[in-house]
């Protein structure tokens, strides 16, 4: 993952910041950037999916019917080098007065949990609901960092490293200021 790395200590852990496709990367877990019916879909839901292979799908069809804004889910990792998916489903930007940013919060907050829940040491996650969601990333950034910042501050949680796996320079710009 070299120089290109940007890296902030928060607790006994670190949040680090980098451009890169989400689905290579070699952490305990990934989160996905999901819709409610777990369906699949565009931008990093559909890289995700295919990457992982027809288990990811099957698995989220066997063991769950909705996931609601807010909240996230959690199946094997299929083909992937990550050992879990954790399916966070961000919400639908509108004006900012539907409680957007509290539900996008709840969602890294439900992601984060869970991967503690499960042992992670190291997650990757995306900008949740930044791209076809319509959520401004210059308010989407200051929640995802302080989600992750509380998740590795956490009393006892085994969270080490939350890396925010970036799609483009713009957003790993924008993110790099709020770091």
């Amino acid at each position: 993952m070299g120089s290109d790395r940007l890296i902030r200590p928060v607790g006994e852990g670190r949040i680090a910041l980098l451009r890169a496709d989400i689905t290579t990367l070699t952490v305990d877990a990934v989160v996905n950037a999901a819709n409610q019916s777990l369906a699949g879909g565009g931008g990093v839901d559909g890289a995700i999916h295919r990457a992982a292979g027809p288990e990811l799908m099957r698995e989220l069809r066997e063991r769950y019917e909705r996931c609601p804004t807010g909240s996230a889910v959690i199946t094997g990792g299929g083909r992937l080098a990550a050992r879990y998916v954790i399916h966070a489903v961000g919400p639908r930007w509108r004006d900012g007065n539907h409680g957007e940013p509290e539900l996008l919060a709840q969602a890294y907050r439900s992601a984060f949990t869970l991967a503690s829940e499960h042992s992670c040491t190291t997650l990757a996650a995306p900008s949740i609901s930044i791209g076809i969601y319509g959520f401004p990333i210059d308010l989407a950034a200051p929640i995802a960092m302080g989600a992750a910042a509380a998740a590795l501050e956490a009393p006892g949680t085994s969270l080490r490293e939350i890396t925010f796996a970036l799609f483009s320079d713009a957003d790993l710009e924008v993110f790099a200021r709020t770091l």
